[in-house]
């Protein structure tokens, strides 16, 4: 109808959307530069799997977030509060230190002094974390309801650019100036992260927000409970939840495995720098993009159920093609072939995941539950896939990706078994979503 069609064309004009762009690249930028991009770098300088798979720890920080979420959704930073408000002085102040912790993570030398570049690292990724928190909550409060979708997208496609930025361009800057120019140039990247803020409003408080500003005036505890306790109780109350957070953590596990050593894959089958950065990266990115909107159509028209089943078994028949890339050996080829795959897959889950952690969230207490949901799904990638490097010393790489394909089993039989059990969707136990 012209109606809702003139509607929706006037969200994407919207400068709001921009903002959410631009805060999507902030988000996406450091990621890799703990992980896909700084494994590539351990490999090269000579540090053996077992310890690059370890490296992954670094990431811990990802999953613990929601323990300091409560602290960063209601506690004001008294200058940058005054000057710019509660959301933009929380997401400039992390941005400032990931820029000088990036800066300062590229000045190490993982063959000489590799716990110095673990430290740097784990810096980084706390840091990366709380922005990804505040950056949350700020999307959601800019947002009218009737954006929230497309802002959703919106993100996606922003995380994916700064991702590609922190990857391929890292991998070329690297390739012409050595590692430490390459993280210099990522830390100035987060300029555009400093721009974005500066340039977009304070959203409006939310009611809740005066609430929580009183809190230290009726107590200590009253703060935590209302804070802290109420939104993890209120999940904990749904049938099913500790089968719903098995699922979360275990649901990406197997495409994790596989991409903790990817890059390693790729260095002892003899690719290039710029091999990897013309073929996984670029390549990669849009096929990445091209599953994100196909997910959400399929998302749209079948629900988030047989979305995440249909999506979870096609993500897991991706990592034969690294199967497929070991016979090959060194064939650039045959490298486009099983990066297209394995990302329009990837791409696919992720959206379809996103999807099913957002209907999860109780519209009280969206910040503080998506953090733990997202923490708990970052477990999955972080925690248990830093035994990917331990299982590829021990299997050589054909046995190593076949576990992987393995490894996302268990995930799909839980989903069977909540869609069997409970005839709704379960992300309508929060009240919101579609039947499956």
């Amino acid at each position: 109808m012209s109606g809702p069609g003139r509607g929706l064309a006037a969200i994407w004009r919207e400068p709001r959307l921009a903002s959410v762009l631009g805060l999507g690249f902030a988000s996406g930028l450091p990621l890799p530069l703990t992980f896909g991009t700084l494994s590539f770098w351990l490999a090269e300088s000579g540090v053996s799997r077992t310890a690059i798979g370890l490296f992954a720890l670094v990431g811990t920080a990802y999953s613990l977030k929601f323990l300091w979420a409560p602290l960063v959704d209601s506690l004001p930073l008294p200058f940058l509060t005054r000057t710019f408000g509660r959301r933009r002085g929380w997401t400039l102040a992390t941005q400032v230190a990931l820029l000088i912790a990036i800066a300062a993570l590229g000045l190490t030398d993982p063959a000489v002094d590799p716990a110095a570049t673990a430290i740097a690292a784990l810096a980084v990724a706390f840091l990366s974390a709380t922005q990804d928190i505040v950056i949350d909550a700020y999307r959601i409060e800019l947002l009218r309801p009737e954006e929230q979708g497309i802002g959703a997208a919106a993100i996606q496609w922003g995380y994916r650019g700064g991702m590609l930025a922190a990857s391929a361009g890292a991998l070329y800057a690297a390739a012409f100036g050595g590692w430490t120019v390459a993280y210099a140039v990522m830390a100035c990247l987060m300029l555009v992260g400093v721009a974005t803020v500066l340039l977009s409003p304070e959203p409006e408080r939310p009611a809740e927000a005066g609430t929580r500003q009183g809190a230290p005036a009726e107590g200590v505890l009253a703060w935590v409970h209302r804070a802290v306790v109420a939104p993890f109780a209120e999940f904990a109350g749904r049938p099913g939840w500790l089968a719903i957070l098995l699922f979360v953590v275990l649901y990406k596990l197997g495409d994790a495995l596989a991409g903790v050593m990817a890059n390693p894959f790729y260095v002892a089958l003899g690719f290039t720098k710029i091999e990897v950065a013309n073929v996984a990266k670029l390549f990669g990115v849009a096929a990445t993009l091209a599953g994100l909107a196909v997910a959400g159509l399929i998302v749209y028209r079948w629900g988030v159920y047989r979305s995440l089943l249909v999506c979870g078994l096609l993500q897991a028949a991706s990592n034969l093609t690294y199967v497929l890339q070991a016979w090959a050996g060194h064939d650039v080829w045959v490298l486009t072939l099983t990066i297209l795959l394995e990302n329009f897959t990837g791409g696919m889950g992720s959206a379809a995941f996103v999807a099913y952690l957002s209907g999860l969230c109780s519209l009280a207490f969206t910040a503080t539950q998506y953090a733990l949901l997202s923490s708990l799904a970052a477990v999955g990638r972080t925690t248990l896939s830093a035994s990917g490097g331990w299982l590829a010393d021990r299997l050589d790489w054909i046995p190593f990706f076949l576990a992987t394909t393995a490894a996302a089993i268990p995930a799909l039989l839980i989903l069977l078994w909540l869609g069997r059990r409970f005839p709704i969707a379960p992300e309508q136990q929060a009240g919101r979503g579609r039947p499956a």
